[in-house]
């Protein structure tokens, strides 16, 4: 899809004739449910994070419901999770019966260790970091945490897979950060099971989708875990459609009050042609694009720049985080919309949980989260993927520039007195 540079979306998917072509491959096969290409892209997926298997589920959402689930965590437990992350992370956990527990970020938009360890208790079962627009959480200081005596001494496990892993069990929410890396080791692979997902906004898009991938420890077999999602996602029924067609195998059996979440073939079709672009051509693209916001803003000293990697971590940069020092939310609000007359479409990552009417009702307040709050006033997201060129990122800079003059200029008029404007 083209834009001209007076007409820019925020997010559009990446659609380019192979993946049209492999999507009406799909469709002439016959089998567009979950069959050879939800099988083929696991296997990709896998390779490519390095981990032994990896569950492909219809979103990422469904994806952390299975996790929390088969950990058998449920009513009278807690998961922590951040304050600022889309809802997603904790309406996954109230899903499955949990009560989440929100704690503040830190500068980076990732969980802050020490809110963490201040609010595991007994009741503590599970600890959801989430990717914040690609960049990894600070996994080695997370495992420390779970791992120090003191907190598994706290730990009461509940399920039998709980017991098996004898601590609080790490799942990441790493729906932004396919790609990304902590310690030369790819997202998917940092935490006993991480969540991708591939939404249509996503780096790599599936139109809908998500994946599970398990790196559990050896206590626990990886491989019968993915065959125990894998029936629990098809609402506990033991065989696929592709399974029960060959044959006389049409025979199943119902094991779990499972979930409908298995993903179909006709969007594993999507994810593989974009997957086999990734690496050489889509993710390089979106770094390079991160890298070229940064120096054009770099000359503003309103300006406060988002990482594209520090000494441990690279990202998958699907956001660009920008924030703008000083403004509140209402002048935040007002240059994204001087941005969308001039035809460049923003975001905001994210309202942060508790302002949202939900989590109001469950007693959280905006003011014990203040870090999330002093992040998500002044934060702009400006549309970063392939099919933008530099020449985009430079208008996208001088009209952001123009706003930001005339939002100050007009802020400068209000504080003058009335017998002073005439002199202006």
């Amino acid at each position: 899809m083209k834009h001209t540079i007076n007409s820019i979306p925020f997010s559009p998917p990446y659609i380019d004739d192979d993946i049209i072509a492999a999507v009406e491959e799909t469709l002439r096969s016959g089998w567009i449910t979950s069959g050879p290409k939800v099988k083929e892209l696991e296997a990709k997926l896998a390779v490519y994070v390095g981990v032994e298997q990896v569950l492909c589920v219809n979103s990422g959402t469904n994806g952390l419901i299975l996790a929390l689930k088969w950990l058998g965590i449920g009513p009278g437990d807690e998961v922590i999770v951040p304050a600022y992350t889309y809802a997603a992370t904790a309406i996954a956990v109230m899903q499955a019966g949990a009560k989440p527990i929100l704690v503040d970020v830190q500068d980076d938009f990732c969980i802050s260790m020490q809110e963490v360890e201040q609010a595991i208790t007994s009741k503590t079962k599970a600890i959801i970091p989430v990717d914040f627009g690609g960049m990894p959480c600070q996994y080695t200081e997370l495992y420390k945490l779970v791992n120090q005596p003191d907190i598994k001494n706290k730990f009461s496990p509940g399920h039998l897979f709980q017991e098996k892993l004898g601590r609080i069990a790490i799942i990441a929410d790493a729906a932004h950060s396919i790609g990304a890396s902590y310690q030369q080791n790819k997202t998917g692979s940092l935490a006993d099971m991480s969540v991708f997902s591939f939404h249509a906004v996503k780096n790599i898009t599936a139109a809908e989708g998500g994946a599970i991938c398990l790196n559990l420890p050896s206590s626990i077999n990886n491989y019968n875990t993915y065959k125990e999602l894998k029936v629990y996602a098809l609402n506990g029924q033991t065989k696929d459609a592709f399974t029960k067609q060959k044959g006389s195998a049409w025979q199943y059996d119902i094991q779990y009050a499972g979930i409908k979440a298995n993903m179909p073939d006709i969007c594993a079709a999507i994810a593989i042609a974009q997957l086999k672009k990734y690496e050489p051509i889509l993710l390089p693209k979106r770094r390079a694009l991160f890298k070229y916001y940064n120096q054009l803003l770099a000359q503003f000293d309103w300006a406060i720049l988002p990482k594209a990697e520090d000494e441990k971590r690279q990202s998958s940069c699907h956001v660009y985080s920008l924030r703008i020092d000083g403004i509140t939310e209402q002048q935040r609000n007002m240059l994204m919309e001087f941005l969308s007359n001039e035809g460049i479409h923003t975001n905001v990552h994210f309202i942060p949980l508790p302002m949202l009417t939900l989590f109001k009702e469950q007693g959280y307040q905006m003011a014990d989260f203040p870090k999330s709050w002093e992040l998500y006033q002044n934060e702009i997201s400006l549309p970063i993927y392939p099919n933008l060129h530099e020449k985009q990122l430079s208008f996208i800079v001088k009209t952001l520039s123009r706003a930001y003059q005339k939002l100050m200029f007009n802020q400068a008029l209000e504080q003058v007195k009335p017998n002073e404007q005439t002199s202006i």
